[in-house]
């Protein structure tokens, strides 16, 4: 498993542990970590399907809340572990190694005011499954489905509290679907664009527990990448954020 020490973001603000042979953050992690709401109220966060933490780390960024994150897969747990320690963040972000689905019951029913997960994409069968598993897991949904990450988020998160997720466009209404089954108001949504006047790739969504019906908003459109191939402003400030 060989090992790479990166960047997290584009300075050296955190550190963060990769294997080249496994699943890697991409931007649409950055992007999630950047839409989440977090607020002064904000006190417990949990991260589902955290890999190596990105999400956590980045989270650091914007807030001094507690930060748990779920990852089931040992060799990207001990990497986020790693990361944590280099970048002395022990004391805020704490790991789970466990599958995700029963988590609620171990960590914690109704304690946190935001959830966010980056899930596999894929259910099984829609696409060929990767012959490497760990980056299986981390695509298709194998050991947990988007049914399992919506009712977890709902057991994780107290009244009111704020559900965050990145996806695949394509399963935009079986996310709305899944997040009112569960009592998750989605309440803002935003597509996301690799160009302008390409097609949709991901979207990013967030609804509130126990939240009034209705009352939806749709942001502008995030654009990754300008007419000169280079990202756009907005997501350099996404990759460059800083506390202020």
């Amino acid at each position: 498993m060989p090992i790479v020490k990166n960047d997290l973001l584009g300075r050296p603000a955190l550190e963060i542990y990769q294997d080249t042979d496994g699943f890697n953050f991409s931007i649409d992690t950055m992007l999630l970590a950047d839409f989440v709401s977090i607020t002064a109220r904000t006190k417990r966060i949990c991260d589902l399907c955290s890999g190596n933490a990105p999400i956590p780390l980045y989270l650091t960024l914007r807030t001094s809340a507690d930060i748990v994150g779920v990852e089931v897969q040992k060799e990207s747990f001990d990497l986020a572990v790693q990361s944590i320690l280099a970048n002395h963040l022990d004391h805020q972000i704490t790991m789970v190694l466990d599958n995700l689905k029963g988590i609620s019951s171990k960590i914690g029913k109704h304690k946190f005011e935001v959830v966010t997960c980056n899930p596999p994409f894929f259910k099984v069968g829609d696409h060929q499954i990767n012959p490497n598993d760990r980056k299986a897991i981390a695509r298709h949904e194998i050991l947990a489905t988007l049914e399992d990450i919506v009712r977890e988020a709902a057991e994780l998160l107290n009244t009111k509290g704020r559900f965050a997720l990145v996806h695949r466009p394509d399963r935009l209404l079986e996310i709305m679907d899944l997040f009112r089954k569960y009592h998750i108001e989605p309440k803002r949504l935003r597509f996301c664009y690799p160009k302008l006047g390409s097609s949709c790739n991901h979207i990013l969504i967030e609804g509130i527990k126990d939240g009034s019906i209705g009352g939806l908003v749709v942001l502008p459109p995030l654009i990754i990448y300008n007419e000169n191939n280079q990202w756009t402003k907005e997501v350099v400030r996404i990759y460059n954020y800083d506390k202020e």
